[in-house]
């Protein structure tokens, strides 16, 4: 499996390189300049390439398009590592852990605050097609694509829903789960801004008591304690963080299974 990695990563490369190996397949990693890509050879030719030597690719990059430019032309399957737009198999964790704590996942309330990235929206798409009630809460400037969600909206199913509010505290109440992310994301060049906009959507003590007395405090990492979340709650008994850190990996191997298993004729 080609793993292409032109954004540096933890627990996406461990996961991955570990999970391929665990299932008996060999991973082969690609770094940022390591392929043509870098040097102006289209992500189409390159899927097309790399579809006579390997079972999958999986990639992680900036660009959404590159993704789907490579799903588009490969004769394998093509997993988004993570987009500037997607963190889908983040959220595949996010999922899992929420079935490990509560047993279900239909009718769950899922708030997100902070900024509306990439992990947002993929939590806000298969949310809501897992049947949970996801809430999230940004500042307006940085809200998440409408685009993305009225594509939430029309995949809904189980009772799912999504809902996008200013107002941390609305988002927090009465939710199973409360989850943040970095202020500072890889490629963005307005630290200060951010900061600025985001330090009333800090994951606390004061925001987590809005929640239910049994809800699980969720962060994708790395963290910035005292930032986007304060050490006593990252830290807390009542984190999941690194369950979640975890569960990539089953998530993803249970991700390749499928996939691997998949008839190629198939759409």
């Amino acid at each position: 499996m080609a793993l292409i990695f032109q954004k540096p990563s933890t627990r996406t490369r461990v996961s991955f390189e570990v999970g391929v190996f665990e299932l008996g397949g060999r991973p082969l990693v690609l770094r940022e300049g390591e392929m043509q890509l870098s040097r102006g050879e289209s992500p189409a030719d390159t899927a097309r390439v790399l579809s006579r030597f390997v079972h999958a690719i999986a990639i992680r990059t900036g660009p959404q398009a590159i993704v789907e430019e490579l799903a588009a032309h490969a004769e394998v399957p093509v997993v988004n590592m993570l987009t500037d737009e997607h963190h889908p198999c983040q959220a595949l964790a996010d999922l899992l852990t929420l079935r490990e704590r509560f047993g279900a996942l239909r009718g769950l309330r899922l708030a997100y605050v902070g900024d509306g990235n990439n992990v947002a929206h993929s939590l806000m798409v298969l949310g809501a097609l897992a049947g949970l009630e996801v809430v999230v809460a940004a500042p307006p400037e940085l809200a998440p694509d409408p685009a993305v969600a009225r594509l939430a909206e029309s995949v809904a199913a189980d009772g799912g829903s999504v809902t996008v509010t200013h107002d941390p505290a609305a988002a927090a109440a009465g939710a199973h789960a409360l989850y943040t992310d970095v202020w500072v994301s890889m490629g963005d060049t307005d630290s200060e801004r951010r900061r600025a906009l985001l330090e009333p959507y800090r994951l606390d003590e004061r925001l987590m008591e809005a929640a239910r007395g049994d809800a699980i405090a969720l962060h994708c990492l790395p963290a910035h304690p005292g930032e986007e979340i304060t050490e006593s709650v990252l830290y807390g008994p009542r984190s999941a963080v690194f369950d979640q850190a975890e569960n990539r990996l089953h998530a993803q191997k249970a991700l390749l299974e499928l996939l691997m298993q998949r008839d190629p004729a198939d759409p």
